[in-house]
């Protein structure tokens, strides 16, 4: 009965934390949609979508926090364990470059090697089929934005977009 291997409420129990943080974010979600004002379901306020939103938060951190109660989960330690640090350095590096060049370069100038960069760094795609890619999904979004939605882009010093 005592037997440690049986106990499912740890301290340690990474989706109890993991629960309760997202609950709490609920109710702050909950609380500010209530603090704006609900209104009706025929002329809602601008709290109306944040409060079920929120309500709908809680209810998925809820289940969380059962599941975790009910039936154990990894410790932060075991989720961590094999943890590879590379890929998402490299994400996180590209799009910091990306949003330090976006305004001087411009958006496809920009865009290009960022396309590149994530074709050929995170799930390798071969360079005959990540060069195409990089350069036409950039082009086709900046046309669709730029031309048909009419938004206004950064086109850096070039000028180029």
């Amino acid at each position: 009965m005592n037997d440690p291997e049986n106990v499912k409420l740890r301290l340690n129990n990474s989706e109890l934390w993991g629960g309760l943080i997202g609950l709490a974010l609920g109710v702050f979600v909950v609380w500010s949609g209530l603090k704006l004002k609900l209104g009706t379901i025929n002329d809602p306020g601008s709290g109306y979508v944040l409060f079920y939103t929120g309500i709908l938060m809680c209810a998925f951190a809820a289940t969380i926090i059962i599941g975790a109660i009910t039936e154990g989960s990894p410790t932060f330690a075991a989720r961590w364990k094999d943890a590879r640090w590379t890929k998402p350095l490299v994400i996180i590096a590209g799009l910091t470059v990306f949003s330090l060049a976006l305004d001087r370069l411009g958006f496809l100038l920009s865009t290009i090697p960022l396309m590149l960069l994530l074709l050929r760094a995170i799930d390798p795609v071969r360079w005959s089929l990540a060069i195409p890619i990089a350069l036409l999904s950039p082009l086709g979004v900046w046309w669709v934005l730029k031309r048909l939605l009419l938004i206004q882009l950064p086109s850096g010093i070039f000028e180029i977009g």
